[in-house]
């Protein structure tokens, strides 16, 4: 247990970074204060994004409890999703729009379709902060 780490989990993160300077999607900033610390926050538009690791997260299609300790991780994995989805209620309730990602998302061969939902998540934060309901072209606007 000791070798598997609780925090920090920069990999993940970097590829998502890399992926929205790729695609020239800027506006963003790291290391808010907003309570559940979003991983990415565009405060113009009151966008919080988290890239959630398939292990900590429980991802349903990659996510395998390490043997030993079986019932600590499978009640630490459900107190993970729990914390989730109060932090997502709680930041939309504050009107916020929340976009999680899956880890598995960064994968190469899924990151065109990855992007896309990203620009429509902000189109859609774009137009519900203006009170529009035209679409923009959201990589040129920031």
């Amino acid at each position: 247990m000791s070798h598997i780490r609780g925090h920090g989990n920069k990999s993940t993160e970097l590829g998502m970074m890399q992926l929205m300077r790729e695609n020239h999607i800027t506006g963003w900033r790291r290391g808010s204060k907003l309570k559940g610390k979003p991983d990415f926050v565009f405060p113009r538009i009151r966008l919080a994004m988290f890239v959630d690791g398939c292990f900590w997260h429980g991802c349903p299609n990659h996510c395998s409890a390490p043997k030993q300790n079986a019932e600590f991780w499978q009640k630490k994995f459900g107190s993970n999703r729990a914390r989730d989805r109060l932090v997502t209620r709680l930041l939309r309730s504050r009107g916020w729009l929340v976009l999680r990602i899956w880890e598995h998302e960064l994968a190469e061969k899924k990151r065109l379709r990855l992007v896309n939902r990203l620009l429509r998540c902000i189109g859609n934060a774009m137009c519900r902060s203006s009170g529009s309901n035209t679409l923009l072209d959201y990589r040129k606007v920031y």
